[in-house]
């Protein structure tokens, strides 16, 4: 950025009202702040836009993350859900295929041991 120093400030304003003239500086000068102001505000305008794109950004990529691990969990679940589905159909083909619909001895002292 440039760097004024005092003496190039001063230096400034002598070549401006040489130029200008008294008559016309403080309205030159006027005009010289309105811009800057104008310039300021833009400025702050452009930045905040630009933070507030990042943080939607940030938002966006979390989001996606997120949306990531619920799938994982999403398959992990199917595939425990399918795991003892493969199970009660192992059983109910054994039971079929025996004729004995009784339980199994573990699951009957299970049972019994909880009352």
């Amino acid at each position: 950025m440039i760097e004024l120093s005092f003496s190039k400030l001063l230096l400034l304003a002598v070549i401006a009202l040489v130029v200008l003239g008294p008559e016309k500086l403080p309205k030159a000068a006027r005009m010289a702040g309105a811009m800057l102001r104008r310039l300021r505000l833009g400025w702050e305008s452009v930045r905040s836009e630009v933070e507030r794109e990042l943080e939607i950004e940030e938002i966006r990529r979390t989001a996606k993350e997120a949306a990531e691990r619920a799938d994982a969990l999403r398959k992990a679940a199917d595939a425990q859900v399918q795991s003892a589905q493969a199970s009660v159909n192992e059983t109910a083909a054994e039971v079929a295929q025996t004729g004995d619909p009784t339980v199994p001895e573990t699951a009957r002292e299970s049972r019994d041991g909880d009352a």
